[in-house]
């Protein structure tokens, strides 16, 4: 029954998303210049430094509650955390993409990377901490810097200017430093807290690694890729449903707690792998996870409720659902099969007409629900900002 409601629900989608391909391209990224612009005007610190609270509006008692405890985590600071400062690189560089604009680029350069560098750690091997480097000394997240690794490859990739790869590699080094022979390998979650070993740090390390041969052509890095998706898959896949666990620890204990972004990112993972080697294993891990995908994180249609006649994205946090994004769209790149990118698209018109407050920023309820909460997250709105991008002209 379920896969039938999916069905209609999926066809509707189809039915409803005829339009012509250019003006869904104008509509999509006039939605994500838009965002970006109300972020910079509700978020950004008049202080020359290019940064950013992580909250608006701005409250002064807010504590993070994703840097895995200790003092960092009680701590209330003007400026948002490398996580959530990291979605602009992530946003802008989906933007650049799609549009290659000068003037995109050149807030990359002269605003977002002149910000990123206020976070840069010189500790050794140098990457980038959690807070930034004018107060004492945070933790360094392997994932954290995994993200900016990607961001940084991507342009790269686009532009094919050597200073965005010397930074990859460099923010390589570092991710590197953070694999050891515990539990057969895999990368940490934190430097400074080697306790598990995540879905979201190696993942996304094999999407790292499969663009940095993209770029270098170095096949080390493709071996890299593959053993550690390997590791991946052997101990952090459920085999049940083909979906992701969040870590395991150095007791073997694995949190079975499935999070978008995770499976997202294994999906990304095995079509960039099936692009590379032409091997259909990784064609079908790919299909597989993404079926199963839209069965755990979406909510099956519903013809009763108008904003349910398609499947709806459960609340999560909006950048777990824009890194699940990813992965469906380099599927999409390999197989054409549209579902799921017109599932998404649903979402996302539904978010800009029903989501946004009257700041123009978005809350993380898909269902029609009233979300309560009148604080809006920075990450999140640089979250939407990139699935606009990543979905014009799709």
């Amino acid at each position: 029954m379920m896969n039938k409601l999916f069905g209609v629900g999926i066809a509707m989608v189809l039915t409803t998303s005829l339009l012509a391909q250019e003006t869904t391209k104008k509509s999509f990224l006039g939605k994500a210049s838009e965002t970006l612009s109300n972020i910079e005007k509700h978020y950004a610190v008049s202080d020359g430094q290019q940064l950013f609270r992580e909250t608006y509006p701005y409250n002064d008692n807010y504590n993070a509650s994703y840097l895995g405890g200790g003092e960092n985590s009680t701590k209330s600071n003007p400026y948002s955390y490398l996580w959530p400062f990291s979605g602009s690189l992530s946003a802008y560089v989906a933007l650049l993409e799609k549009t290659d604009d000068h003037k995109t680029k050149a807030h990359i350069d002269k605003s977002v990377l002149k910000g990123l560098e206020k976070y840069y750690d010189t500790r050794q091997p140098a990457g980038y901490a959690s807070y930034v480097n004018s107060a004492p000394l945070s933790d360094r997240f392997y994932d954290d810097n995994i993200w900016l690794g990607i961001d940084f490859a991507d342009l790269y990739l686009h532009t094919r200017e050597q200073r965005y790869l010397d930074k990859a590699l460099e923010i390589w080094t570092f991710v590197a430093s953070g694999m050891d022979d515990k539990l057969g390998g895999g990368v940490y979650w934190c430097e400074q807290k080697k306790e598990s070993k995540n879905t979201c740090s190696n993942a996304p390390a094999v999407v790292y690694l499969l663009k940095l041969y993209e770029a270098t052509q170095k096949k080390h890095y493709l071996d890299e890729a593959m053993e550690l998706y390997g590791w991946t898959k052997k101990n952090l896949q459920d085999p049940s449903d083909k979906l992701y666990w969040d870590n395991v620890n150095l007791n073997g204990k694995v949190n079975k707690a499935k999070y978008p972004y995770n499976t997202g990112q294994m999906i990304q993972s095995a079509a960039l792998l099936y692009k590379i080697t032409k091997e259909e294993r990784f064609l079908k891990d790919a299909q597989e996870s993404a079926q199963a995908g839209l069965g755990y994180f979406f909510s099956a249609p519903n013809s009763e409720n108008k904003a349910a006649a398609y499947p709806v994205l459960k609340r999560s946090d909006n950048w777990f659902i824009a890194i699940m994004l990813r992965g469906y769209v380099e599927l999409y790149q390999l197989d054409k099969d549209s579902r799921f990118i017109d599932t998404f698209k649903a979402n996302l018109d539904y978010a800009w007409n029903s989501m946004r407050d009257k700041e123009g920023l978005f809350g993380k309820d898909w269902s029609g629900k009233v979300d309560p909460s009148n604080q809006k997250w920075l990450l999140d709105q640089f979250a939407i900002a990139e699935m606009y991008a990543r979905l014009a002209g799709l």
